[in-house]
């Protein structure tokens, strides 16, 4: 172990933390390594990636992630490859290949990779010594960044018989702790977690009004002239707005967020990494997974989403261990738009009922095939809410997972149909002749039709599937597969819609309430006369902190009061028709009724859902009219007004 850190990686020692976690691994156990944001948690697989036997499969939440990482593997000079959206066929041909040939170490991809037919058929193909959760706390209900996909990490651990865990993340409360152990039969043992304390950050929080914001930002970054830093903000176009300011004031900087054409995000990325611009002003799109150990400035010109953004998101300072600065521009005004993303994420009752009831006419046919975007559309709830629904409806026990597919799967010839049959004999020879003969071919390409295949051939989709994906890897075809549908077996059918929708809504409901919560919980952190350093650490479970840190605004005698934002005029004062006449208009003739008082809701705090994407609501007059003002209450005056009408 320590020749191997010495050898391939050039460290003499481990960092705190390390040593235990891989022990726990190269041991034969399941473990977990929690340690603050830059304190080396990849090592703990990457090293024991390289002792263990077989393939090491890492499960990261983004792209950016995976990428960053792989690149420091293959600086290393260490076998290791991932699969990606961003890949061509023939990249992601490759990578399986090698991967099936043994010679990858180490292989990573994102959760919903697990959901595609053809890679859980290869991937059940190839032995694997250990499976990596990167940001273990999405597998948590009760974490920041849940991700439903995650819950299904354990079963699929059991379906590849991968022997052992390991989970990393940054950012876990004892909550989300003791819910990872559950999960992954974790020994309380073989939970490493080094502290949440970082000794050079210096935390400081500036109550300001909104409107004195940009002057603030601006002379704080002066006097740091050429420090990288990142900026902070809620929203694209504050992004922009704030980019542009900067840069009018002497300050060259760039926005990022998730609007920007993905070859503008990379090349700005790039020259923040090498050093070439100092200064980004990012939506939290930007930060996971960027490794510059150099950033000195971290600001929050918008409040952060909750405590664990805030902890994550300051982690990306002073990684090289020199003293750097965290502030945050606090004040109420954007409150509101911090708790619309939360509400937004809540889906109606009746929409709720719809998935229900599509599931329960499907209940003759023994199981549920649907695909996302257009049950998303059906239902007006948002995907991730939507994933959510669907996982809760697995823990009831209601349905359970069977397998995605691609609903259509189609290939062209690059060698001649008749030469590809020639290369199998006997058996496979017919079987191939059979696929050649039931496959629709156009112009171009060729339609495999699975239901002809097993009437004539009794042959089984997954041999087919199978079977095409090895001509591909031989380069005799070019595969292509589109409509991912999702296959659930129905396990109870006799339950009541309506009451089970309110149920579950309820669920959603509570969820709400605790978000909120989250969300008035960092600004009680921020109002907080305690040393702010310690009140942090304390919220992760962590008590070996130092009461006073003597470098944060509260240790320096700065208790703040956030200011309250400007008045607005009262709602009552508001014209409800002229706000949501031509709403109400487009809405009948798209919808056939009128829109629910939720839905009014959403329409004037600007939340959009799918329904909105099809009105093309943001162009609608009144749209986001009213994105200052609490959602609660905005809410409470629809209610008032349609039951006037």
């Amino acid at each position: 172990m320590h020749q191997t850190l010495e050898q391939v990686f050039g460290y003499r020692q481990f960092r705190p933390g390390q040593e235990a976690a891989i022990s726990a691994v190269l041991a034969g156990r399941s473990a977990a390594a929690i340690f603050p944001t830059g304190s080396g948690k990849s090592l703990c697989y990457q090293l024991p990636a390289l002792l263990l036997p077989h393939l090491t499969l890492v499960v990261s939440p983004l792209l950016a992630l995976i990428q960053d990482q792989l690149a420091f593997l293959q600086r290393h000079g260490i076998a290791a490859a991932g699969v990606d959206s961003s890949q061509s066929r023939e990249d992601v041909a490759d990578v399986m290949g090698r991967a099936r040939a043994g010679e990858l170490k180490i292989l990573m991809i994102s959760v919903e990779r697990l959901k595609n037919e053809r890679f859980r058929h290869f991937i059940a193909q190839v032995p694997i010594s250990l499976l990596v959760v990167d940001e273990a706390h999405c597998i948590s209900e009760w974490g920041h960044n849940f991700r439903p996909d995650y819950l299904k990490l354990p079963a699929y651990q059991r379906e590849f018989n991968i022997p052992q865990t390991l989970l990393l993340t940054a950012t876990a409360t004892p909550q989300v702790i003791a819910d990872m152990q559950s999960k992954f039969a974790i020994e309380p043992d073989d939970v490493v977690s080094t502290g949440f304390y970082r000794p050079n950050l210096t935390l400081l929080v500036e109550p300001i009004p909104g409107h004195d914001k940009r002057r603030r930002l601006v002379q704080w970054l002066g006097e740091r002239a050429g420090q990288p830093s990142i900026v902070y903000v809620t929203q694209q176009k504050t992004a922009e707005f704030v980019a542009a300011h900067l840069a009018q004031s002497g300050i060259p900087a760039q926005a990022y967020h998730a609007g920007l054409p993905h070859d503008k995000r990379e090349s700005i990325q790039r020259q923040f990494m090498e050093g070439r611009l100092n200064c980004i002003v990012a939506t939290i799109a930007f930060g996971m997974g960027i490794d510059k150990s150099d950033i000195r400035n971290v600001v929050h010109f918008d409040l952060p989403k909750s405590i664990e953004n805030y902890s994550q998101e300051i982690g990306r300072a002073g990684r090289d261990g020199a003293v750097s600065a965290c502030l945050v521009l606090a004040n109420r005004d954007s409150l509101n738009v911090v708790e619309n993303f939360v509400y937004g994420d809540t889906p109606e009752r009746a929409g709720i009922q719809q998935v229900l009831e599509d599931l329960l006419a499907a209940r003759n046919e023994g199981q549920w095939e649907f695909m996302l975007l257009p049950l998303s559309d059906m239902s007006n709830i948002r995907q991730l809410p939507l994933k959510t629904l669907l996982v809760q409806l697995e823990l009831r026990g209601i349905i359970a997972p069977r397998y995605s597919y691609f609903a259509e799967y189609r290939f062209k010839y690059l060698i001649e149909p008749q030469d590809l049959m020639q290369r199998f004999q006997g058996e496979r020879q017919q079987f191939v002749q059979a696929l050649i003969d039931t496959s629709h071919r156009a112009r171009t390409w060729a339609t495999v039709n699975f239901d002809a295949m097993y009437q004539q051939y009794r042959a089984e989709r997954a041999r087919v599937v199978t079977a095409l994906d090895f001509f591909q890897e031989k380069g005799w075809i070019e595969l292509e597969s589109k409509q991912m549908t999702e296959v659930y077996s129905l396990l109870v059918t006799d339950f009541d819609a309506q009451a089970l929708s309110g149920e579950l809504h309820d669920d959603f409901m509570h969820h709400e309430t605790a978000e909120v919560a989250r969300i008035h919980a960092m600004l009680e952190l921020f109002a907080s006369d305690v040393c702010l350093s310690h009140r942090l650490a304390q919220y992760f479970g962590d008590d070996h902190a130092p009461v006073r840190c003597g470098h944060c605004s509260v240790c320096a005698g700065h208790v703040i009061s956030l200011p309250e934002p400007p008045a607005l005029v009262p709602l009552d004062q508001q014209d409800f028709d002229g706000l949501c006449g031509d709403f109400f208009g487009k809405h009948l003739e798209g919808r056939g009724h009128q829109p629910s008082v939720e839905c009014l809701t959403r329409f004037l705090c600007g939340i959009s859902v799918p329904l909105f994407t099809r009105l093309k609501a943001r162009t609608i007059k009144g749209f986001a009219a009213l994105e200052n003002y609490p959602y609660a209450a905005v809410r409470g005056w629809v209610q008032t007004r349609t039951k006037d009408e």
